[in-house]
């Protein structure tokens, strides 16, 4: 599952408690998912496209607490992926409907449709609140955890730059770019991500982005060391083996006998135990000796050798 989808799932549990959060939720989702379409006669109807069944279930929820009727139809996309798509209707001829949707400001008067809804609609922190939840359930994704980043989209900039201006008066500092076809209201990084979704209420999503984060560092701090490690095995494996083969001129060149004892001694070392690291070597001398004693021994057989 995703990070967008789980943070769909959690916030579609959250429940509002009072009537004005339910129309500020409901707001936040047509303005982020809705659309108005002209039906001739001076009808229209309210569509309403979401990713997931549990956004469209808790649309569904809120307008039939209101009295509005609705129908879920679903669709495949067309993308590559052919992801099923929910799309919830509301018929234009009731006029308890219109009435219902002038109330949460995704109407406005003559049924046209609003950029953004009046601020009788945010004026109080859990209207502001519920708004964000519905924008977030509407059009929201969330990426990371490595660059975290959470974007709701909007039809216009207008509109994104109104979410961005709600999220603030909660605490949350949001950008806004105006895109080819629909503009978003945008956070990045870890901490304006972690305000905007606890002002949403999406408290186990910030506890799952951080443990997602610090599971990511540890892997890349182990792949980190790991990648070192196997650096360090090749490089002392091809030392050992250029060590090997000047033992080897030496001693066919009858050099290796006439050299010092303890150039001797780390000579026939290197050749008993290959893969000794320096410090092994340098304990098996006798008497012992420090590691970089041992690779200077070492390095002047290959001196000797390259003679």
């Amino acid at each position: 599952m995703s990070l967008s989808e789980e943070l769909r799932g959690e916030l579609a549990a959250i429940a509002p408690r009072t009537d004005c959060d339910r129309l500020a939720e409901l707001s936040g989702l047509f303005h982020a998912a809705g659309s108005v379409h002209l039906r001739g006669r001076g009808e229209i109807a309210v569509h309403l496209d979401v990713a997931e069944s549990a956004v469209a279930r808790r649309a569904f929820s809120l307008l039939r607490h209101f009295g509005v009727a609705s129908e879920i139809r679903t669709y495949r996309r067309r993308a590559f992926d052919r992801a099923t798509r929910y799309q919830l209707h509301v018929a234009g001829d009731d006029a308890h409907a219109l009435q219902v949707l002038h109330e949460a400001g995704v109407l406005g008067r003559g049924l046209a449709p609003l950029a953004h809804p009046p601020q009788r609609v945010v004026s109080r922190s859990c209207c502001r609140r519920a708004y964000l939840r519905g924008a977030l359930l509407g059009g929201g994704s969330l990426s990371g955890p490595r660059s975290l980043h959470l974007e709701i989209r909007s039809a216009e900039a207008e509109g994104a730059a109104f979410v961005a201006a709600v999220a603030a008066r909660e605490g949350a500092r949001l950008a806004v770019r105006d895109r080819s076809g629909h503009a978003a209201a945008y956070a990045k990084g870890r901490e304006a991500v972690a305000d905007l979704l606890a002002a949403a209420g999406a408290g186990d999503s910030l506890l799952r982005l951080e443990e997602r984060a610090v599971m990511a560092a540890t892997r890349e701090r182990a792949n980190r060391l790991a990648n070192a490690d196997h650096a360090n095995l090749v490089r002392a494996s091809r030392a050992a083996h250029a060590q090997l083969q000047a033992v080897e001129r030496l001693r066919r060149r009858g050099e290796l006998e006439r050299l010092p004892a303890h150039l001797q001694e780390i000579a026939e070392l290197r050749t008993r135990h290959p893969t000794f690291s320096l410090r092994e070597l340098a304990a098996r001398c006798r008497p012992p000796a420090s590691k970089a004693s041992a690779q200077r021994r070492l390095q002047k057989l290959q001196q000797l050798a390259d003679a």
